[in-house]
């Protein structure tokens, strides 16, 4: 008997909505959230634009700012084209928003329901719909394509743990992979991954990072202020640091502050509103705690926390050195590709997996210092204050990412599978 992939799927969707909604109710009652948020979470919420829309999910920032650079060529070669944009994340909506695309709308991606997917395609007019990295989600998919319209995987990965959660569904996984008009791999062991999970050649293109093409935003520049805040040399950035990694990036600092008193920390947390508490571990190692949210001044020798959203950038000009956030936790290490574009030195944890292949390279190239504790990292950063390190390390780093990449083949590819 044949597994009923897709209609199974749909009722335990169907089931599960209730109780997903009710507990999203929650995020409003404790006012982490706005009704209106929920309304689009459950796909409740009203909308609409006019025009052709391609459709693009992502799960956050990341992996916004890495599509960035390919929507910017979309819309110059169809100017015509609008973008709808949904992502799992409050700041990765507040950031598309704030790029200012002519034509541009975004929201929270819905619950995986086939009514709310058909509903966005209706009202957004959807031509398309792109979708990065690990965002695969069979009713989206199953509904665009059911449209006759293409759905197109760009940057996708596909990880060791995430194909054998796809393998246990192997009749779901297969269903939705054949729907899927093209992809673009982000790595060699996510383009083997879905090929075993039934991905066919012919659907594959060449293996595409798209965070490899990032380009900093126009017009970035430093408040003075900050710039006389803080001396770029002595300077370290935590950069996007989830939970259980800055205990271990404050020990690290309190310790280089011995050898090194004049050096500056700079946290920027993945998630911004742990910043006041993040103060407070700050305050609890004995150290002075600047907070960006309040308008705190970057006092001396106090560690600057900066839970703001789409500043990034900022901080990757103040800092000499970076430290890779998600690296220390099961999180898979953040890219390397923007501290490195800023000619910042790159320093990680060991979990690096959205990343193998990159990190791995650096490492053995010399352009990027592994560790592990706090003490590890205290010692990495004394390293690292010597000029010539750091200008090895940068230009090694150069060496290895500022690789010729051609995005032009994949953006073709996506205007010729759109219609018109």
């Amino acid at each position: 008997m044949t597994f009923p992939a897709m209609p199974l799927y749909r009722l335990v969707v169907c089931l599960a909505w209730p109780i997903v909604a009710l507990s999203l109710l929650t995020r409003v009652i404790a006012r982490r959230e706005r009704l209106a948020d929920w309304g689009q979470r459950t796909g409740l919420a009203p909308g609409r634009g006019s025009g052709p829309h391609l459709w693009l999910h992502a799960a956050s920032n990341g992996e916004l700012t890495s599509a960035r650079p390919a929507l910017l060529a979309l819309h110059a070669a169809r100017p015509e084209l609008k973008f709808l944009i949904t992502c799992n994340s409050l700041t990765g909506r507040d950031l598309a928003l704030g790029w200012g695309l002519p034509g541009l709308s975004a929201r929270l991606a819905p619950f995986d329901t086939r009514w709310a997917a058909v509903l966005l395609c209706r009202r957004y007019g959807v031509v398309g719909h792109l979708l990065l990295e690990a965002e695969f989600w069979p009713n989206r998919i199953a509904a665009v394509a059911r449209r006759g319209l293409p759905v197109i995987a760009i940057g996708a990965r596909l990880s060791m743990r995430t194909a054998q959660t796809w393998r246990r569904l192997g009749p779901l996984a297969r269903h939705m992979l054949a729907r899927l008009t093209f992809v673009s791999p982000q790595d060699e062991g996510s383009r083997r991954r879905l090929a075993e999970l039934g991905l066919t050649p012919g659907q594959m293109t060449a293996v595409l990072d798209l965070k490899a093409f990032y380009v900093p935003p126009a017009g970035l520049t430093l408040d003075p202020d900050l710039r006389r805040a803080f001396d770029r040399d002595a300077t370290w950035l935590a950069a996007s640091t989830h939970e259980g990694e800055d205990e271990i990036v404050i020990a690290a600092h309190a310790a280089l502050l011995t050898q090194r008193p004049e050096a500056r920390l700079i946290i920027a947390p993945r998630h911004p509103r742990r910043g006041a508490e993040i103060a407070a571990m700050v305050r609890a190692a004995d150290l002075p705690a600047a907070l960006r949210s309040r308008g705190d001044a970057p006092r001396e020798h106090a560690v600057y926390i900066v839970d703001t959203i789409g500043e990034m950038p900022l901080w990757y000009q103040l800092a000499g050195t970076t430290f890779i956030g998600g690296s220390l936790v099961e999180k898979g290490g953040h890219t390397p590709f923007e501290p490195a574009v800023f000619d910042s030195t790159l320093l990680h944890g060991p979990d690096t997996s959205n990343f193998t292949r990159i990190y791995r390279m650096l490492d053995v190239a010399g352009a990027a210092i592994q560790v592990s504790t706090a003490e590890e990292l205290a010692r990495a950063l004394i390293q690292v204050r010597h000029a010539d390190r750091r200008d090895a390390m940068r230009r090694k780093a150069h060496e290895q990412l500022d690789q010729p990449a051609d995005l032009a083949e994949v953006v073709t590819r996506i205007l010729a599978a759109l219609p018109g």
